[in-house]
């Protein structure tokens, strides 16, 4: 064989191609016309040994920036925070690594209580009844509640925060378009939602009302006065939250949202270049039914002891495809069972200071931009992340911040051109006062 990874033989060969009445493999494409056949050669490598191959992609890999050999302040949805060291003992587990569907609960009953525990700690960090077995990411997780919401109320119009992440805005709209749903964006001001806009936006024909707690800006929402706007019209209200946030924050669940969703990532889940992730889905008992993916029960055997079991599965897979409520297919077990060992390994009160920690140093850092003659244009209570105004462009400032080892803030202008050279600063429990000194004297210097 040429290839150890490809275990058909030339005798397997031969031996298929005569069942199939066939003299050779090009015969199989005699129906494609000899006249728009490639006769060229393909602008790819010739074929290298594994070794060769092996230190070839680790050259490539090593070109890349990490949050490891740099101080990170780049957040915007995705963040750098601790992670106890017990989470990749834990998930390394074969039981765990390689499990998948638990369809036999008689022999899942590891992977089962593992997804129940998520879903029991995601409900009380939310405030809602229930919480589902996880979903992709954030992104899905927000656009599934909008076609809920759509599908409970028989209305065509989401109402969409412009303070919501631009990513989970356009995962929104792209699912939104396949429904025939309009998707209306509330403006912002001052760094959160308008609620007079939202007033004046809000009708008989809107189906959900989408924030984001804390938003993409770091600000606080006022989700209270957002959330009974929308119950006036009979809408649903949908609220976007870091959960990790809700250590501190007023859970959703409280002030009057029906579902909320958003990523697990910031427990224990490392940023690995985009992906993958684990979206959380929680709401009202009333909608439990209309929950996309699994629910996992708690439930007792013939003989009366303690099991667990796949209590509500809506999805296609399971049920007639008409009647599913999503066709989201699976969950991320693996990533769920981290978030869960993190979300174990802090406990109540760790999540709490690690919670607090965001809010101090992320303090901590905007009175150092001000004191050094920065402009931090939205007031009042925030969460992690700053907006920094700089006098030069960001790009170019982070190019600057790299080459001392820092990776700098979220360009803003990127997708909110009114936003041109400014930077969404991100401040975490693992930044210390000298890195937060540092960014501050670097950017100082470069802006001045």
């Amino acid at each position: 064989m040429n290839h150890r990874y490809l275990p058909m033989t030339e005798q397997d060969k031969k031996e298929m191609l005569a069942t199939i009445g066939v003299e050779s493999i090009s015969e199989l494409f005699s129906d494609i016309p000899e006249s728009v056949r490639f006769k060229g050669l393909y602008n790819i490598k010739a074929a290298k040994s594994e070794s060769a191959l092996l230190k070839e992609l680790k050259q490539l890999a090593s070109k890349n920036e990490d949050t490891e050999a740099n101080i990170s302040f780049l957040g915007a949805g995705v963040y750098n925070h601790y992670k106890p060291v017990i989470v990749d003992h834990v998930i390394s587990r074969s039981e765990f690594y390689t499990a998948y569907t638990p369809y036999q609960p008689e022999i899942s009953q590891g992977e089962l209580q593992a997804i129940f525990e998520f879903q029991t700690m995601i409900a009380e960090l939310t405030g809602m009844d229930l919480a589902n077995s996880s979903m992709y990411d954030g992104g899905t997780s927000l656009a599934e509640a909008g076609m809920l919401a759509a599908g409970q109320t028989k209305r065509k119009k989401i109402l969409v925060s412009e303070a919501i992440h631009p990513e989970y805005r356009d995962v929104v709209a792209t699912y939104a378009y396949g429904q025939s749903i309009e998707t209306v964006t509330i403006p912002t001001v001052n760094g959160v939602t308008d609620i007079s806009e939202l007033n004046r936006l809000v009708d008989e024909n809107t189906a959900a009302v989408m924030v984001q707690y804390p938003n993409f800006f770091g600000q606080i929402e006022d989700i209270k006065v957002l959330g009974e706007i929308a119950h006036e019209a009979k809408a649903l209200f949908i609220v976007s939250a870091n959960p990790l946030a809700l250590g501190v924050l007023t859970p959703p669940g409280k002030l009057g949202a029906d579902i909320v969703v958003g990523d697990a990532q910031v427990f224990g889940i490392p940023e690995s270049f985009g992906g993958p992730y684990c979206g959380y889905f929680a709401t009202t008992t009333k909608l439990m039914r209309k929950v996309p993916g699994r629910l996992v029960g708690e439930t007792v055997d013939g003989d009366g002891r303690r099991g667990f079991v796949l209590t509500l599965q809506a999805r296609e897979q399971h049920i007639r495809r008409e009647k599913a409520t999503s066709n989201i297919c699976s969950n991320q077990a693996l990533l769920a069972l981290a978030a869960s060992v993190a979300m174990t390994a802090l406990g109540k009160k760790g999540v709490q200071e690690m919670a607090k920690q965001n809010i101090v140093k992320t303090r901590y850092a905007k009175n150092a931009f001000e004191s050094n003659g920065f402009t931090v244009p939205f007031k009042g209570p925030h969460f992690n992340e700053i907006v920094v105004k700089t006098n030069k462009p960001v790009l170019e400032i982070n190019k600057m911040l790299l080459e001392k080892g820092i990776i700098g803030g979220y360009d803003l202008g990127l997708v909110y051109p009114e936003l041109e050279n400014h930077t969404l600063i991100a401040v975490t429990e693992l930044r210390t006062k000298e890195e937060i000194d540092q960014l501050v004297a670097e950017m100082g210097a470069y802006n001045a």
